[in-house]
């Protein structure tokens, strides 16, 4: 690859600082805290003055011992070939195992979201980080890697240092996935429009089942960062898929956090979006609210009453492009469902809420569910034309564009998440601001 690992200790230090203010940033009067030094995870660092290590010279025991950190850094280039594999559109994962725990850069970037485990953040107790360096490797492209290293467990000041067990970098060939099975799709061409239904789905679209073995899963939604979400009502929890082919637990008690969770079928969250703004919204069964998650964790309710009543259970969310928010709720999170001595509506409306207001669109459906501004899997033309259908092997409950080009359709179904690439580029929520405001 070209590189060669260099080396350097951290010192802790201490500076000048604020406390938290009262909007929970840093904004309060003057305070004291520390810092590690040096910096070195912008691509720019310059390090040729560190130590160089030579291969077997990672696995040293490094840095000072007890609570202390330290630094590792590489430039990586593709090569034209790795034996006899060409890397070219390839997709290239670095993999690093720290003794004890390890933060990743990539270019001088760690784009981490909420919820994240692994990856570029602490992965765990000598757990590996897997971070996707590209998805189409080009022979010369060049990667500044620089790993945090961090002894732990920090609070018992361990009585050991830091040291690398492996780093890899693995290739995988363009168009294959990894982690993935491909399992029989039925495409249902309308016999009226073939020539316009393969134009959406091409002859060569392979269906893929990227996880499985949940009971029930739904309200699937791609984040910014490259991960989908998805909902798990049945055990109150949101999942995160990541193009690595890791899920984790994204947030858990996702949809209720009462002690009498027992009695739920479907307590957890369902349906989830993202604002115009990016900020997650939250379908909760069992709490019977909307809420919004903020950049750091704290939740904004939007909606949990209408007209002084309390909601069934939500169940789906679409934002309108002008941040209007449409949602269902049916009683299908509540233990007696329809029948529930706690439902105060006699109706399952379909909702809207603008600037804190929330209105009733209609109560004329018995059992509203999925709610889109867009079709499903039924495949229709702009003039509403049908063109044909998609078909799983099991009965998809809903679905979410992905990937960095939106051409990959995923959908949750009863107990497995499934992908498609299409012709098409759909939209993902929390995009529709970024896209208005480069027009």
């Amino acid at each position: 690859m070209g590189g060669e690992w260099r080396y350097s200790d951290t010192k802790v230090q201490e500076i000048d600082f604020v406390a938290a203010g009262p909007d929970l940033g840093p904004t309060g009067p003057p305070n004291r805290s520390y810092e590690v030094v040096p910096h070195a995870q912008s691509a720019d660092f310059d390090d040729s003055a560190w130590p160089v290590l030579a291969p077997p010279d990672t696995q040293r025991r490094l840095s000072t011992g007890r609570v202390c950190f330290n630094w590792y850094r590489i430039t990586a280039t593709i090569p034209e070939r790795i034996g006899d594999f060409d890397p070219t559109g390839s997709t290239v994962i670095f993999e690093v195992v720290i003794d004890d725990y390890a933060e990743v850069w990539v270019n001088g970037a760690q784009p981490i979201a909420l919820g994240d485990t692994g990856g570029q953040v602490v992965g765990g107790f000598n757990a590996p980080n897997r971070v996707v360096l590209t998805k189409s490797a080009c022979p010369g492209q060049s990667f500044v890697i620089a790993v945090f290293g961090i002894n732990g467990p920090i609070s018992a000041s361990p009585a050991n240092y830091i040291w690398m067990r492996n780093a890899t970098l693995d290739f995988y060939a363009p168009g294959r996935a990894r982690t993935v099975e491909e399992v029989p799709v039925g495409i249902v061409p309308a016999v009226t429009s073939p020539s316009a239904f393969g134009a959406i789905v091409p002859s060569s679209a392979c269906l893929e089942r990227i996880a499985h073995g949940f009971e029930f899963t739904a309200g699937p939604v791609w984040a910014r960062d490259g991960g989908l979400l998805f909902s798990s009502p049945n055990t109150n929890v949101i999942y995160r898929w990541n193009p690595v082919g890791v899920v984790t637990v994204f947030r858990p008690k996702s949809g209720y956090a009462g002690t009498d969770i027992g009695k739920h079928a479907q307590p957890g969250s369902n349906g989830l979006t993202f604002d115009p703004d990016g900020r997650l919204a939250i379908c909760q069964h069992g709490n019977r609210r909307v809420i919004r998650v903020e950049p750091h964790g704290n939740i904004t309710v939007l909606a949990d009453r209408y007209v002084g009543k309390r909601l069934n259970s939500p169940h789906d969310l679409v934002y309108r492009s002008d941040g209007t928010l449409y949602f269902t709720d049916p009683p299908f999170g509540l233990p007696g469902r329809f029948g529930d001595t706690r439902k105060e509506l006699p109706f399952s409306g379909v909702f809207s809420v603008r600037d804190g207001a929330v209105l009733l669109v209609t109560a004329e459906l018995s059992a509203p569910s999925g709610i889109a501004l867009s079709p499903g899997v039924w495949l229709l033309s702009p003039g509403g034309e049908y063109l044909g259908i998609l078909r799983l092997p099991e009965n998809p409950h809903n679905l979410a564009w992905g990937d960095e080009d939106a051409r990959t359709l995923y959908v949750t179904a009863l107990t497995s998440v499934y992908r498609i690439r299409l012709a098409i580029p759909g939209v993902c929520p929390g995009e529709l601001r970024a896209v208005r405001r480069t027009q």
